[in-house]
């Protein structure tokens, strides 16, 4: 292993999760220094959304993690987390933020809702080379593999650094180990559902709305204006069974709109 690092880890999924718990107990028996900052509850979908309007309460919690672990849980969204470690845990900047092993895929238009995506973004905010892990499957528990491979990525990100701070949104197949196909260097694809709002009552008689849908699986794959075709997405990857890695900014400037609004004019008042 290369020199131990210092890591910040957080989620959606909540404080409790297998996956967060995972991550954190394995890149800490590899001799890394992690600190976790997760919501005391589920806040999946959350996307980068920040508590303003309400205090933010947030405990040390023991017995949890690895003893080697110092972990929080904060009762605001996974943004609130990564901004709450970096502000008021940690005395020391992180070399890497880590957000997940979250249960579920984030692929493709996915990443706009996340909460697991958005508490990496606010890392790449703040200057710090980011990684969002997924696995593929709100079913599949085995996450030792999504593990596993966060100690690699991180050993090789050490060892050749990425030009500038850059989030990485990994998506792992639902799989066994042996059946991992690969590693894929993917572009983000397109994810749509099949959406429902389901109409119930509660027990006084009054009517609720429940969201609910399914993935339209076989959906075209868009190009992409710079990069080539022979680039997969990442949801097409994933359907091989290979682990996405999808580099993300969060400066959504069109460039094509931009261009094209200046070749029209006609805006000046």
């Amino acid at each position: 292993m290369t020199k131990p690092l210092r890591l910040l880890i957080s989620n959606d999924d909540g404080i409790f999760s297998l996956g967060v718990r995972t991550l954190a107990n394995t890149l800490a028996q590899v001799g890394h220094d992690v600190t976790v900052v997760c919501p005391d509850r589920e806040r999946s979908a959350t996307g980068h959304g920040l508590t303003l309007h309400h205090p933010i309460r947030a405990e040390v919690i023991d017995s949890v993690f690895h003893s080697a672990v110092i972990a929080w849980s904060c009762s605001g969204t996974p943004a609130d987390c990564v901004k709450f470690a970096l502000s008021a845990v940690l005395n020391t900047r992180p070399d890497f933020i880590l957000s997940g092993i979250n249960h579920g895929s984030n692929l493709g238009t996915d990443i706009l809702y996340s909460g697991t995506v958005s508490a990496a973004m606010e890392g790449t905010i703040e200057g710090i080379p980011s990684i969002a892990i997924s696995l593929a499957s709100p079913t599949f528990r085995e996450f030792q593999p999504s593990a596993d491979f966060a100690v690699t990525l991180l050993e090789r990100l050490t060892q050749r650094p990425l030009p500038q701070a850059t989030l990485l949104n990994v998506n792992v197949p639902p799989v066994k180990a042996e059946e991992i196909a690969g590693v894929a260097i993917a572009r983000q694809g397109l994810r749509r559902y099949i959406e429902n709002f389901e109409k119930r009552l509660d027990p006084r008689g009054k009517s609720y709305y429940w969201l609910a849908g399914e993935v339209i699986e076989e959906l075209e794959q868009p190009e992409h204006f710079h990069l080539p075709s022979d680039i997969p997405t990442d949801v097409q990857a994933i359907r091989k069974n290979y682990i996405t890695i999808t580099p993300l900014q969060y400066n959504l400037t069109d460039v094509w709109g931009v261009e094209h609004l200046y070749t029209i004019g006609g805006f000046n008042l």
